[in-house]
């Protein structure tokens, strides 16, 4: 059983008396250096990061099941070479991640207005209908082009139910976890995204091997039917585990504390307040905010704190559509919006363009090339495993370990201008770098991906907005993300020339490559420009200042 223990800063504690936001940090349990987790941290992360592992391995494993589609549909590699027209492979590797976009921002909207525990399980649902669904594809379609659309539709319905975890997930780690582990919990999560995708490369290798002596020997190729319906259908596995825990989740005392703020106290409640607040506020190190709240007379706070909250509730569902639109028109909150957003959707063009075609880079570069169609998806399959034990996996535990000495910001800045470089390196000397080389080149820049911008990106939205426009902040800015995807799964294969477009495409994978640079520079700029430093900064706290100061008229 789930005890979904909060340990995250709140106005008042258990007990229901005042507390500092300086309070709650002296307060902190301590922990030995090697004890990355507590026991609650380790059960918050089994419910939300297994959901994430489901995400990552669905979003990723078409990487491995589009050659089997090309083999199968396709007529192989024994009579003609197989053409799995370029636009159509694109629309399909982009499915989910424009379904993706609606599960984003509808999930983190509703998450922020009606609560985590009202969307919170339901998204999973939804991923696993798409999952059926898509192992279901009828064979009596008759012919490829539309059973490739069947499987459109319904990796479109499984992207809107991952697409709506990236929020919610994000949200209630965020608002459950202590300040000093909240980071590094969150890197857990998102490390699932590492795990996802070297299960996906393992279990391929492992059907391979089942189906060996029909695919290899026999040359039955009508089996890797099986296969691929198998390789979808096993995520079917992690989500039946983490849906009970989902469905019965409480509300967090941190998102209703803060949704408390959506509506100004009525004017008359302001003139007779007696209560009599301090507001300090003072830079600590690392640059990052520490607000402490002392109240002299609670009982009269909570009275006009009361007061609003039946205002909102007198005032309907207003009142809470209003908070997005109010939070947002101000241009410092506005350009942290603009800023993670803008960061993500650079990073996704790079990062998506790069894993959800690596099948296409892999044989580009002449690692996957076989003597059939077994040999090849073999060593496909092999290349991806290595990619990720050598350079995918190891960049998020990276992340992990640094990100509470070092910083979100200065890891997310780092980590674009390295891989700008490795893209660089790759593309400047794509004709004079050797097959061994251009693939340590791309294992070097799977780690800086992950030990840099691809987990602060996710990292980032979830802290830098206080939980009453976290998720819908956090989806818009993932959101944008997966708009970067799109474009880069739509137009990789029509660019580069690979997937079976004749030809050097119309720059080349070499010119991708200097795509992919450019956007990496750009992003580390974005964050310079407008990311702040949430190390050591809650963000409910310093949304809790700005409410007391505008509309209870505070001085600091």
């Amino acid at each position: 059983m789930v005890l979904w223990q909060e340990e995250a800063y709140t106005r008042t504690d258990a007990a229901g008396n005042p507390l500092s936001f300086g309070q709650y940090v002296e307060q902190a349990p301590r922990t030995s250096r090697w004890q990355w987790m507590t026991k609650s941290d380790a059960q918050l992360y089994a419910v939300t990061g297994a959901g994430f592992f489901l995400d990552s391995y669905d979003l990723f494993i078409v990487n491995l099941v589009t050659p089997i589609w090309t083999y199968e549909y396709w007529g192989g590699l024994q009579d003609r070479s197989p053409h799995y027209p370029p636009l159509l492979r694109g629309l399909v590797n982009a499915a989910a991640n424009l379904g993706n976009i609606v599960g984003q921002l509808s999930f983190g909207y509703l998450g922020d207005t009606y609560g985590r525990r009202f969307v919170y399980g339901n998204e999973l649902i939804i991923g696993m209908v798409g999952i059926v669904m898509c192992i279901a594809l009828p064979n009596s379609i008759p012919t490829p082009n539309l059973k490739m659309a069947w499987i459109f539709c319904w990796r479109f319905v499984l992207g809107i139910g991952i697409g709506g975890d990236y929020p919610i997930s994000a949200a209630i780690m965020a608002e459950r976890a202590h300040l000093k582990r909240r980071g590094r919990l969150l890197g857990w999560i998102f490390s699932n995204q590492g795990w996802g995708n070297l299960t996906g490369s393992i279990i391929t290798l492992i059907l391979l091997a089942c189906f060996s002596q029909a695919l290899s020997q026999e040359k039955h190729y009508g089996q890797l039917d099986a296969v691929w319906r198998l390789q979808i259908g096993l995520a079917l596995i992690p989500a039946l585990i983490t849906l009970y825990p989902r469905l019965t989740m409480p509300e967090g005392r941190k998102y209703l504390e803060s949704r408390e703020l959506n509506q100004s106290p009525r004017p008359n409640s302001v003139n007779s307040t007696q209560s009599r607040l301090t507001v300090q506020s003072r830079k600590s190190r690392g640059k990052s905010m520490d607000v402490e709240l002392i109240a002299s007379d609670g009982h009269g706070l909570q009275a006009e704190i009361d007061a609003a909250r039946a205002d909102m509730d007198a005032q309907g569902e207003r009142a809470r559509l209003d908070v997005f639109l109010v939070y947002f028109r101000e241009w410092r909150h506005l350009k942290t919006l603009i800023g993670t957003a803008s960061a993500w959707f650079l990073l996704d063009v790079a990062f998506y363009g790069t894993n959800l075609n690596q099948s296409v880079i892999l044989s580009e570069i002449g690692y996957s090339s076989g003597k059939d169609e077994f040999d090849m998806l073999r060593r496909n399959a092999i290349g991806n495993i290595i990619l990720a034990v050598a350079g995918y996996v190891p960049g998020y535990f990276v992340t992990i370990y640094f990100i509470e000495r070092l910083g979100r910001r200065w890891i997310q800045i780092q980590g674009f201008l390295i891989t700008a470089l490795l893209f660089a390196v790759l593309a400047g000397g794509y004709h004079h770098i050797g097959t061994a080389g251009k693939f340590v080149c791309l294992a070097f820049t799977q780690f800086f991906f992950n030990f840099g911008a691809n987990t602060t990106t996710f990292i980032l939205p979830a802290e830098v907005f206080p939980s009453r426009v976290r998720a819908f902040a956090h989806g818009a800015s993932a959101a944008a993300g997966k708009t970067g995807a799109i474009l880069s799964a739509l137009l990789f294969n029509y660019l580069s020339g690979g997937g079976g477009y004749g030809g050097g495409g119309v720059m080349g994978l070499r010119g991708v490559l200097w795509v992919f640079a450019s956007c990496c520079l750009v992003g580390a700029g974005v964050t310079v420009w407008a990311v702040p430093e949430t190390r050591g900064r809650d963000a409910d706290a310093v949304d809790w200042e700005e409410w007391l100061e505008g509309n209870i008229g505070v001085v600091g």
